[in-house]
């Protein structure tokens, strides 16, 4: 089963680090990467963009609105994401814990909703 790991983390504090902190912050995620994929459970990751450069678009009475920033704001912002594939949730949960993410900010586990077959109109 596939499992979305959100890493949430208050992201002034990568403002604050010195270059050596950033660096062994970089090599603490190239490692944990590095595990995911020697145990064959890595499926993807990305780092996203600081909150100041998120766009909201919803639409209400059939009108889009844009916003610039984020839709909530909140002392921890979502800050990237890793998309394993492990047995079981508690096998997921292992790999939260696991990651560099977890020690200074929080990671949310969530399952993946298979679509590859959607259910049809109808059904």
């Amino acid at each position: 089963m596939q499992y979305l790991l959100l890493l949430y983390a208050d992201e002034a504090g990568f403002k604050r680090m010195t270059p050596d902190q950033a660096k062994q912050g970089l090599a603490a995620y190239m490692a944990y990467t590095d595990a995911l994929v020697k145990a064959d459970v890595y499926k993807g990751s990305n780092r996203l963009q600081f909150i100041s450069t998120a766009t909201t678009v919803r639409v209400v009475d059939g009108k889009t609105q844009v916003l610039d920033g984020p839709y909530a704001y909140s002392k921890e912002q979502l800050g990237g994401y890793y998309l394993i594939d492990a047995p079981d949730l508690d096998a997921a949960l292992s790999w939260a814990a696991r990651c560099p993410g977890s020690g200074h900010g929080v990671v949310e586990v969530r399952p993946i909703w298979d679509m590859t077959h959607p259910p049809s109109a109808g059904a």
